[in-house]
């Protein structure tokens, strides 16, 4: 592998936090692939003068062979400009089989990288993935077709994907004094509800605002501080997602609400046993001492509003009142964290505190549309992302 310039390291561009499909509690769609084509858009947060990508094998079962990879810049759907179609090799070679448990980095892509233009990286994968390492909400659909059809510049007829699979991350050639934010968390960090495609989650408008740097993030829908399932929970999570992320200095956090929603939903029309404040209190701290200890700039996050969600059995009464306990300790002078972004007061209806304001919710009372993730991203003060 080619090694990095002067003055000039490995950045992160572009992250997901992936979801083991043999958890016993499924939200998302969980496949695998025989024979087929992939070809998944990436956007890129940050620039550079070379690329990497990430691919992922954590949670599969057996080898996961690659037929072959290719990566050129997208047009719409899954149409490419096939004047910019690349080879992506690994280790020199174009078919690679990654083990169980494994993750593998492509050799470098030589060339600018733009930031906010959009890639489409093409897998074709020969055997079967069996049930695949994946993402809940990707940047954009995928597409899925027969065969080998790297090269074509449309996949005619192909299975549309709403999850994401098996790819990890970009990584770019940038200065080495790049640094960057990463967006760790829950759905409202990965853009659950907001339209795909568009960088409408909050930390995609986030960074928009920035004059130096970039975010990435490393949200899981449905993932909790304290408890596995939705995703590894954050505090197993924070080394590979946050720690091993290069270029980053600086992490936002926003995690929660699954501990309080998802055990009455999973047990629903049973009575579950959820978390106290002092759970999450702890767990919280322990996360920001953690982070801290590695030198990291820690931003925390008020835990948004959901009462009133369409789903059973995720609101409830003692659940809103450990929100009210953890938000007020938030926003007191005794927690850890180095900053606090008040999302809950970003898009709570003033008349309603607990509820998502009407034109800020996407329609479940428990996620907000990219109007209630703007809102959140123009709450952020500028100062606390010294990037």
């Amino acid at each position: 592998m080619t090694s990095t310039r002067a003055g000039t390291t490995w950045i992160a561009a572009h992250r997901s936090a992936v979801i083991d499909p043999h958890e016993a509690f499924k939200l998302f769609e969980v496949r695998g692939f025989t024979d087929q084509t992939v070809r998944q858009t990436l956007r890129p947060a940050g620039g550079g003068e070379a690329l990497r990508v990430h691919l992922s094998n954590r949670y599969g079962t057996t080898p996961l062979d690659i037929g072959g990879a290719h990566l050129a810049r997208r047009i719409e759907g899954s149409t490419i400009d096939p004047t910019t179609d690349v080879t992506l090799l690994f280790a020199g070679a174009e078919t690679v089989t990654v083990p169980p448990g494994e993750e593998i980095v492509s050799d470098p892509l030589e060339g600018p990288v733009t930031a906010g233009e959009e890639l489409a990286l093409s897998l074709y994968l020969p055997g079967d993935t069996g049930l695949t390492t994946h993402s809940a909400i990707p940047y954009d659909v995928g597409h899925a077709v027969p065969g080998d059809q790297l090269t074509a510049e449309s996949l005619d007829e192909s299975d549309e994907l709403i999850t994401g699979h098996f790819v990890t991350g970009i990584d770019v050639l940038a200065p080495e004094d790049t640094r960057i934010a990463v967006a760790f968390g829950d759905s409202w960090i990965e853009g659950m509800a907001t339209t795909p495609g568009t960088g409408g989650s909050f930390p995609a408008q986030l960074d928009r605002r920035l004059t130096s740097g970039w975010i990435v993030a490393t949200g899981i829908s449905g993932n909790r501080l304290l408890t596995d399932e939705i995703g590894a929970h954050l505090l197993s999570r924070a080394t590979h997602d946050v720690l091993d992320i290069p270029g980053a200095s600086h992490v936002i956090i926003h995690t929660g609400l699954n501990d309080l929603g998802l055990p009455g939903a999973i047990a629903f029309p049973e009575p579950a046993k959820l978390p106290t404040a002092a759970d999450l209190i702890t767990g919280l701290t322990a996360l920001a001492d953690r982070l801290h200890t590695a030198g990291l700039t820690v931003i925390g996050a008020t835990i948004g509003p959901y009462a009133g969600t369409v789903y059973p059995g995720y609101d409830t009464d003692e659940g809103q009142a450990v929100r009210a306990d953890v938000n007020t300790w938030l926003l007191g002078d005794s927690h850890p964290f180095d900053a606090v972004i008040d999302i809950a007061a970003a898009v709570a209806d003033p008349d309603h505190p607990t509820r998502i304001r009407d034109d800020y919710n996407s329609g479940d009372g428990l996620h907000v549309n990219d109007a209630g993730a703007k809102a959140i991203a123009d709450a952020v003060d500028l100062s606390l992302l010294n990037l």
